[in-house]
């Protein structure tokens, strides 16, 4: 049974950082798709980014282009989610979530993905 874990939540200042940890235990997240979605209060699940299965091929959506960076530590088994310059918008609960079927690309639909971690909680503040 794959297990997934993420982690590095909190309470950070608007313009600060955080990083967050996705670790996968009875499964190997390395050469697969991987995606963090997020949900805000009041709102629906939605994709932040997703990687295809080497993580060369990724998808960030608009709103966090240029201050979110994804990586992978393969020796590690987890996924990492590089938040910079965070803005009160980006308050959210994050779910890493992989799929364990290669694919070709990244996928943005929470159906395509197999493991679900539990989430964690991102709360910014003015």
């Amino acid at each position: 049974q794959v297990h997934v874990v993420e982690s590095g939540g909190g309470l950070v200042q608007a313009g600060g950082s955080l990083r967050l940890s996705c670790a996968a235990s009875g499964g190997t997240i390395s050469n697969y798709p991987v995606a963090w979605f997020r949900q805000a209060p009041g709102k629906g699940r939605s994709v932040v980014t997703a990687s295809n299965w080497n993580g060369r091929n990724i998808y960030y959506v608009d709103s966090v282009k240029g201050r979110f960076t994804v990586s992978r530590d393969n020796a590690k088994n987890t996924v990492y989610l590089q938040m910079n310059s965070l803005k009160i918008d980006d308050t959210a609960v994050y779910y890493c979530a992989f799929r364990d079927r290669r694919g070709i690309g990244y996928y943005l639909t929470e159906s395509t993905y197999d493991y679900w971690g539990q989430g964690t909680q991102v709360t910014v503040s003015s």
